[in-house]
């Protein structure tokens, strides 16, 4: 009979996570893991398989977090229209805010490895819908509440917006100033086509 793990599985997976986001997949070994983790080879290979099932469970933490916070962030009572622009100023400070240009773990990982990793490839497509239809929902919200246009694409609008929310990181990363991301993210608000009769 196999015995308990003695480890919380959570932790280990953060733990992991912060490795991974900080060098990469192809940056970090299994003795930086275990380094990381504090578990051995042995436990580590035991709970997640290998590298690749470890990192799969790190990008999985990460992402679900992410996709979490979105949803957080836009849905819930009050005006849609408010919350969604909060939500873009909130993702330009935290682009902004972020000294030691990690950036996100899920651009950082699909640049490197979704032309070659299927899982990877598949995870990141699955977030990116999802960050896509939070955003969709929280403007066709906006527009049955009467503060943007009814007659607007919602759809085309959450694609414009998430396009301009995944460049300000690519912009942050590449080390634009506050004033470049800041001033992007305004402006992307105000493309948004309000209701006229407001």
């Amino acid at each position: 009979m196999a015995r308990p793990r003695q480890f919380d599985e959570e932790e280990v997976v953060k733990a992991a996570r912060d490795q991974f986001w900080s060098v990469g997949y192809n940056g970090t070994s299994m003795d930086d893991l275990s380094a990381a983790t504090g578990l051995g080879r042995g436990s580590l290979y035991g709970a997640f398989g290998d590298k690749h099932g470890l990192f799969l469970a790190a990008l999985d933490s990460y992402n679900g977090d992410a996709l979490e916070a979105w949803r957080t962030a836009l849905g819930g009572p009050g005006p849609a229209l408010p919350k969604l622009e909060l939500h873009v100023r909130n993702v330009a400070e935290v682009i902004t805010g972020d000294v030691e240009q990690r950036g996100c773990m899920m651009a950082k990982s699909a640049a490197e490895l979704s032309s070659v990793d299927e899982d990877v490839a598949e995870r990141v497509a699955a977030v990116i819908s999802g960050l896509h239809s939070t955003l969709r929902d929280c403007i066709a919200q906006a527009q049955g509440e009467g503060s943007l246009a009814a007659d607007a694409e919602a759809d085309s609008l959450a694609s414009l917006l998430l396009a301009v929310l995944r460049g300000l990181e690519a912009l942050g990363k590449a080390g634009a100033t506050p004033e470049v991301v800041n001033g992007a993210a305004v402006q992307a608000l105000a493309l948004l086509p309000r209701d006229s009769t407001e």
